[in-house]
């Protein structure tokens, strides 16, 4: 799917009822958060350059259930998109703004990131055996989610959502396709965030409980990716690297736009984001630091 997501808003439906055993003083607190949401996002995608290309109709609800506290453990947000669809790059800027949100509150353990490629199989001995890591990746396909553990993923992921400390794997990026497991230390947070090529397909969607794509045209994809194997040093071998991510994407990723909450464009101004993040940051602040009462 490229650049075919049309722009949509639905409210969230009235009918869904809140979790068995929620106080009436909480009840309020929802309605009253899940209507300043719908606000919020109503603006933004009824704006001129909205960074939304698509909010579901279950999205609003399901922030307001977290924000309210109404489901009171950790969150994980999964981020997919193609190659040059922008989606670390957004993935980081929402990283870095909460960050900075919760460093000026004094709140600790508020994001971990998991990073996808991290996931890929140890194959440094399939690299020796053939000279190199160009020669390796002509019989080795890396644009498939077989080429990763992504259930090893996923039980991470729900290890730290139930409030387990877990040691993350470490891929070597650089052509050794070493990953050396158990490196870096992840600990329970409020929020759970990966992205990546293959982070919404089947074996692992069910992990998340907001389900981001970021979308983008083929033109600007496609200028992207260029820009960054020329930096990157590919050279002759670009055009053969282009030609088999853009048909792995068509058969792998494109479709995983189909369960997202909520598609992003890949190609909105970095700042609409923050401004956007922060205008819901500010909901947080009234709630939770300002201590609002609506009883």
């Amino acid at each position: 799917m490229q650049n075919t997501i049309t722009q949509e808003f639905i409210t969230s439906p009235n009918k869904q009822q809140l979790p068995v055993g929620s106080k009436a003083k909480n009840k309020v607190l929802f309605q009253y958060i899940e209507k300043r949401l719908n606000k919020i996002f109503f603006e933004e995608i009824n704006s001129s350059d909205s960074i939304f290309k698509k909010v579901s109709n279950n999205a609003i609800y399901k922030m307001a259930l977290f924000l309210s506290g109404t489901i009171s453990r950790s969150c994980a947000i999964g981020i997919a998109g193609e190659t040059a669809s922008g989606k670390s790059t957004i993935a980081f800027d929402i990283i870095n703004t909460i960050q900075a949100f919760a460093d000026e509150y004094c709140i600790n353990n508020v994001i971990t990131r998991l990073n996808t490629d991290d996931y890929y199989y140890d194959r440094s001995e399939m690299v020796k055996a053939a000279g190199s890591f160009a020669e390796f990746a002509k019989n080795y396909d890396l644009d498939v989610p077989e080429a990763l553990e992504l259930e090893l993923m996923k039980k991470h992921i729900k290890q730290l959502l139930f409030g387990d400390t877990v040691y993350l794997p470490k891929y070597d990026m650089s052509g050794t396709a070493i990953r050396r497991d158990n490196v870096t230390k992840a600990v329970p947070s409020k929020i759970i965030i990966s992205e990546g090529l293959f982070t919404l397909t089947e074996k692992i969607v069910d992990a998340f409980d907001f389900k981001i794509y970021v979308d983008v045209s083929h033109n600007v994809q496609k200028a992207r990716f260029y820009e960054r194997a020329q930096a990157r040093g590919l050279g002759d071998s670009a055009d053969e690297v282009y030609e088999n991510a853009s048909n792995k994407a068509k058969i792998y990723i494109h479709p995983t736009a189909m369960s997202a909450d909520i598609v992003l464009s890949g190609e909105a101004d970095r700042a609409a984001y923050k401004k956007f993040i922060n205008k819901i940051l500010s909901l947080v602040e009234e709630i939770h630091h300002n201590n609002i009462s609506l009883s």
